[in-house]
């Protein structure tokens, strides 16, 4: 394994970073590495805004550029920003800056919770603070530390016989290295056991794994062991929306992948996943993703056929 230059320079492991990238992903636009939550992307050229689901992971950017909205808010990364996002948050994004000379590359580390709180009960870490006006995705400046990780995790693929041991001890070494920064205080406090962020965040997971029944917001204040004003406050600090909205993204999404995977049709695809009304869905779905469920699911197929 040819290793990274020396990590106190800028410049060299960013060139360093895409030139791994480009190698391993080929003309692929995006692959799955032997490390696990460790995704490659790459496009050759500006894409439409995709709806789509972004799960809590670091994605560092090597070379173009990417908007993401989150609700009224967005995020564009870049080789000197990456992109950190500490819960399950539905969001639209396109790829603003690529060419077939210069291609957007991107590595995306999926973040284990926790790791991340066995990080932070050792001795050495940043206090938390539980800050409600921050949103649980954000940007962060990209050092050469941090870019140093990355490579030394990208070149395990050549060597996988030691993902058991350097994979985790890599993936530990990114984690640690956000914690330590600035932009990771909002990860701090979503992972931290009796703060506001993590109990909201239950109630995110929560929503996840019941998207589809009625949700009822005294029933999740009960979750959270916090009052509902207090909750539809925090909620909406996290992800830039209520918690109806946030479920009915999820429903929408839910339903995309179960026309697109499994066949199902537009009503089919409605009941199941909780709405009593197709009309209702229709309607949704298209003011959502901007077509009807039958034409977006014609054009998402048609790259496939």
């Amino acid at each position: 394994m040819k290793p990274c230059p020396d990590p106190r320079h800028d410049a060299p492991p960013r060139g360093q970073l895409a030139a791994k990238v480009a190698a391993l992903i080929g003309d692929a636009e995006s692959l799955a590495l032997a490390v696990p939550g460790l995704t490659l992307y790459r496009y050759s050229a500006p894409t439409a805004a995709l709806s789509t689901t972004y799960q809590p992971s670091i994605a560092l950017v090597a070379q173009g550029r990417k908007q993401v909205d989150l609700g009224p808010t967005q995020f564009i990364y870049d080789p000197s920003h990456f992109l950190l996002t500490s819960l399950e948050l539905p969001v639209t994004s396109r790829v603003i800056e690529a060419s077939a000379e210069h291609p957007y590359l991107c590595v995306r580390l999926a973040l284990d919770m926790a790791m991340v709180r066995e990080l932070l009960a050792r001795d050495g870490m940043p206090p938390v603070t539980d800050n409600t006006g921050s949103l649980a995705m954000t940007l962060g400046h990209t050092t050469a530390p941090l870019v140093d990780a990355f490579c030394r995790l990208l070149d395990l693929q050549n060597a996988q016989g030691d993902i058991p041991f350097l994979g985790d001890l890599l993936g530990r070494e990114i984690v640690y290295r956000v914690l330590q920064s600035a932009e990771g205080e909002r990860l701090r406090s979503i992972a931290t056991l009796g703060e506001h962020s993590h109990k909201t965040a239950v109630v995110v997971a929560w929503i996840k794994e019941n998207y589809a029944k009625q949700l009822r917001l005294d029933e999740l204040a009960d979750v959270a062991a916090m009052g509902q004003s207090t909750l539809h406050r925090h909620f909406r600090a996290l992800t830039a929306m209520t918690p109806l909205q946030y479920q009915k993204q999820l429903r929408l999404h839910a339903a995309r992948r179960l026309m697109l995977s499994e066949g199902l049709d537009a009503a089919s695809a409605a009941f199941e996943v909780g709405y009593e009304s197709a009309s209702q869905f229709n309607r949704e779905y298209s003011r959502f993703f901007g077509r009807s469920p039958m034409r977006d699911v014609k054009a998402l197929r048609a790259p496939a056929r």
